[in-house]
């Protein structure tokens, strides 16, 4: 089966966009008791794209080194989320959750340990929101730092194919007046994105039933 072959119908999109969105919203409920001020995250669109093409679309908006938190997850469909930054907004990030009152050296120093708590909170979210509203259960890594290129975030070969397949998520942060953006990707197989697309459909026809 090609890579490509892969797609989701508009009913699974909208099923997983809202999946999604409520794992996104549980996130931001954790990040503002951490930060202690309003943070939104959104979900603007969801797509199913090759890994080059994923870094492509990250490329296309990011012209600084990216820092990325990965995870792993293994269950009926496995793969690794990534939650990725400018380099230059994961320091801001690093500020809102130590309450802005750090040195800028202190707030390197923090960094790792920040991002991976920030990491840990959004990707476990989401992840085990699909799960529980998918019924099945997923067991996830701890959480490790990435920086590079999208390329070399992605794990992309210049010379190979588009490599594997990811689910790219868009999100917009905004933390008080700070302007954070971040990004999460689901790297998966064409066999977990088959299963991943079964477990949508028998969610749609629980929630939707005959009226599909």
């Amino acid at each position: 089966m090609r890579a490509d072959s892969i797609t989701l119908a508009e009913l699974e999109r909208d099923a997983l966009t809202e999946i999604v969105n409520i794992g996104v919203s549980r996130a931001a409920s954790s990040l503002r008791k951490m930060i202690g001020d309003q943070v939104l995250l959104s979900v603007p669109s969801i797509e199913v794209v090759s890994q080059k093409r994923a870094a492509r679309l990250i490329s296309e908006r990011e012209v600084s080194d990216l820092v990325a938190v990965r995870q792993d997850f293994a269950g009926p469909f496995s793969g690794r989320a990534l939650l990725i930054f400018p380099e230059t907004n994961s320091l801001e990030l690093v500020r809102a959750v130590t309450g802005g009152e750090l040195t800028a050296q202190e707030v390197v120093d923090m960094e790792g340990e920040a991002l991976c708590e920030t990491g840990n909170v959004i990707l476990n979210a989401c992840l085990a929101t699909m799960a529980n509203m998918l019924q099945r259960s997923l067991t996830m890594t701890i959480p490790e730092i990435l920086r590079g290129t999208s390329a070399s975030l992605f794990e992309v070969d210049p010379a190979g194919p588009g490599g594997g397949l990811v689910l790219f998520l868009y999100i917009d942060f905004a933390v008080r007046s700070r302007d954070i953006r971040g990004y999460i990707a689901m790297i998966m197989d064409i066999p977990s994105l088959e299963t991943l697309k079964e477990l949508l459909e028998e969610f749609i026809a629980r929630v939707v039933g005959d009226d599909v």
